[in-house]
């Protein structure tokens, strides 16, 4: 029997409960593209961050709070949701650390955030209020419709991937990128010029994905999945 990757799944925090979590979607869209998936722990020593990255073959960051306005070298506005500490001391060391070893990252809304950050980039922190001829990107549920759609890049791995110019997809977050990290390139916009996906060419599989992907992972962005896994079988 062929050995399945192992994935490494950021978890989600709630600070109301004081708990950690995950949605279930996430590991449904891994499982079909044929990864075996865990939650990783909410805080590592350095030597338990070494294990973790000897033994997972890919990392998936997912949605959740804001990122600390103080980690691209800003203070925070009225406008910026309460960053989520216990996420960025865990997240930023980690996806350091995968990237520099070319380990396979997926980020979703917030890590797509988190990579940007990490890599130099900066955020809106708001972008309705930064940037007030932006479109509505702050859906309410359910979320598996297409609420706007983006333009993917002609010789972008992810255009590569999709096989199309354009994709409907779903839109549930404030914040976007700013200054894009100079390691990135950008793969996706939205019509009103939001970034929507970025990817960093000089290594194997980084990707990041604005929307919420593994609420299509049935239909035709299970792609973004497979993409992947795959890279994380290599």
């Amino acid at each position: 029997m062929e050995k399945k990757p192992l994935i490494g799944i950021m978890p989600l925090y709630d600070p109301s409960k004081d708990s950690y979590w995950m949605l279930p979607k996430y590991f449904e869209a891994l499982s079909w593209a044929g990864a075996l998936a865990t939650i990783l722990p909410p805080s590592m020593s350095e030597a338990d961050m070494e294990q973790v990255l000897d033994l997972y073959d890919g990392f998936l960051f997912p949605g959740g709070q804001d990122v600390d306005p103080a980690l691209y070298g800003v203070e925070r506005s009225v406008h910026c949701g309460d960053p989520a500490v216990r996420r960025d001391e865990l997240e930023f060391p980690l996806f350091r650390a995968a990237f520099e070893r070319n380990k396979p990252i997926l980020g979703i809304c917030r890590g797509l955030q988190l990579m940007n950050t990490v890599l130099g980039g900066t955020l809106y922190q708001d972008h309705h209020a930064e940037r007030p001829e932006a479109m509505e990107h702050d859906m309410t549920a359910p979320y598996d419709r297409v609420f706007h759609t983006v333009t993917l890049r002609e010789g972008t791995p992810l255009r590569e991937q999709m096989g199309v110019e354009e994709l409907g997809v779903n839109s549930y977050h404030h914040q976007s990128i700013a200054w894009l990290a100079s390691e990135l390139e950008v793969m996706a916009v939205a019509p009103d010029g939001v970034i929507e996906a970025v990817y960093a060419p000089e290594k194997d599989f980084v990707w990041g994905i604005q929307w919420h992907p593994e609420y299509f992972w049935k239909k035709e962005q299970g792609a973004i999945f497979k993409a992947f896994v795959d890279a994380a079988k290599k």
